[in-house]
């Protein structure tokens, strides 16, 4: 989760657009590819407005837990700062949690997924 003064943030949908990582963090951020395992994905209706202007998209995509460790979501992983967590956890709606996890790399970082 944190490495040194960063924090490790994994996406597998929206705050991998550029649009919405300069809206959400006011800059672009560099990332990596990794996969999160024993999860997998479906998409869902997002409600709120903000959310839906700034991601130009009415349904996004909601990691849960499969229990198969066979499964995983590709994505990407960003070393973020504090600050930048707490506007991601603004940006993201409710029907999200934030939780750490272990990473198909090994790396320890938070992700959004089904509350």
């Amino acid at each position: 989760m944190v490495d040194g003064a960063s924090i490790w943030l994994f996406s597998y949908g929206t705050l991998q657009q550029e649009e919405v990582q300069r809206a959400t963090f006011g800059r672009l951020l560099e990332g990596r590819a990794d996969a999160l395992p024993g999860y997998a994905t479906s998409l869902f209706e997002i409600a709120d407005v903000e959310v839906v202007k700034t991601s130009g998209k009415t349904h996004h995509f909601m990691a849960r837990p499969t229990g198969r460790a066979a499964d995983e979501v590709p994505g990407v992983v960003f070393r973020i700062t504090p600050a930048e967590l707490a506007a991601a956890d603004t940006y993201e709606v409710s029907d999200y949690k934030r939780i750490a996890v272990r990473l198909k790399s090994g790396l320890e970082a938070f992700v959004y997924v089904g509350g």
